[in-house]
Formats: C-alpha cells, structure tokens, sequence
C-alpha cells in the first residue's frame, strides 16, 4: 500500500487527567501515516484521487483543539475515525500523538502514543 506521511503537525489542547493540565492546556504534536493506493493520482497527477493534505491538516487541528480527553489515546482514535468518515480512499491509518510535556517527574523529551486501525468498508 502507498503512503502518505504528515510529520510533526502542532496543535495546542487541552487535553489530560489532571484538572490542571485540561485548565491550562499545552502543544501535542501528531505525526500521520495514511494508507491509500495513490497509482491513480500518480497517473493523473490529479489531487481528486489523493488525500488532500490541507483537510487532512484541519480535520486533526479539529480534533486535537476541540473537545478535551482525558487521554491522548481517545484523542488518536478520534482522528483516526475522523480521517476514514472523510476519506473513502483511505485503507489504513497510523496515528502517533505526542506530549512534550506531561505531568511526570523525570527527563525525557516527550510522552507519545501510537494507534494503527484498517478501513474495512
């Protein structure tokens, strides 16, 4: 299957298990991995049958800046149901949300959790 890959995509939520964190809010960062056979866009050269970048962009801005989750890991499942109701040509969806700055005592550079899911229309 062909991929299309979106890196590092910022956002700002308010999304976490402490009051705190859903009061204050903080930056996620998502990077995508979308599935889809792109021979038909290759041929064409015609976004009308690719994943159009820029909605893929705002549909995950939607998610991540709107209704706060307690986990990252709803956040993640929420776009990735997203992304397939949008997108027909979608087959399969790797979502890595990532937290720089979580709650947690230690040093590390952030906390990140990675879903994949497969369209079966």
């Amino acid at each position: 299957m062909d991929k299309i890959y979106l890196n590092q995509l910022a956002f700002y939520g308010y999304h976490g298990v402490f009051e705190e964190e859903r009061r204050l809010g903080q930056r996620y960062l998502v990077d995508l991995v979308l599935e889809a056979d792109l021979r038909k866009a290759c041929e064409t050269d015609s976004i009308q049958y690719s994943i159009d970048y820029g909605k893929v962009y705002h549909i995950t801005q939607t998610v991540v800046e709107g209704r706060a989750s307690r986990l990252i890991e709803s956040v993640a499942d929420r776009i990735i149901h997203e992304l397939f109701l949008h997108f027909s040509a979608l087959h399969g969806c790797k979502v890595t949300v990532y937290k720089p700055n979580p709650p947690i005592a230690g040093h590390y550079q952030s906390a990140a959790v990675e879903l994949y899911r497969e369209n079966h229309k």
